[in-house]
């Protein structure tokens, strides 16, 4: 069910950089030809990348797409290192729920306040309300990662990243 979850989310953060592009296109096409661009394109551009970035952590968390430091820890034994990985876990579950908590607030805080964007106005709750989930997602993928291991994705098997 996280695998299913995390997947929605990287699809809708996939569609909103695919519209993220074509207005940047459609932006400089504008400019260049006829000398107009598309009002608040930066706006725009802005809230769907803030919306995109928290979308795409859930998959990257479960597929172990964060990148980890192991100079110290190479030539550690398994054991050691799968518990410094399920404490990596938890930081990050910890920090996630966090993040969700205070994202939350914001969000509500930018409803509340009617918080919009300088030139269109676009309310700024919307931005919110794609992230708050998605780092929450995060956070539950952690724990779990934490707690039960990293399952199919072993983070010193298949598709960690070592740097």
């Amino acid at each position: 069910m996280l695998e299913k979850l995390a997947k929605v989310c990287a699809i809708a953060a996939g569609l909103l950089m695919s519209l993220i592009t074509v207005l940047t296109c459609l932006s400089i096409i504008g400019r260049e030809f006829l000398a107009k661009t598309v009002p608040g394109d930066f706006e725009l551009v802005g809230l769907a990348t803030g919306a995109a970035v928290g979308l795409f952590m859930p998959l990257c968390q479960l597929r172990n797409g964060n990148i980890i430091v192991d100079f110290f820890t190479a030539k550690a034994p398994q054991n050691v290192n799968n518990a410094l990985d399920r404490l990596g876990a938890l930081t990050l579950a910890l920090s996630f729920a966090l993040l969700t908590w205070r994202s939350a607030l914001g969000g509500l805080n930018a409803w509340n306040t009617h918080s919009g964007t300088m030139l269109l106005g676009v309310p700024e709750w919307i931005a919110y309300a794609t992230m708050v989930p998605a780092f929450g997602l995060t956070a539950i993928i952690g724990l779990s990662q934490c707690l039960f291991g990293f399952g199919n994705y072993a983070r010193h098997g298949h598709s960690g990243t070592a740097a």
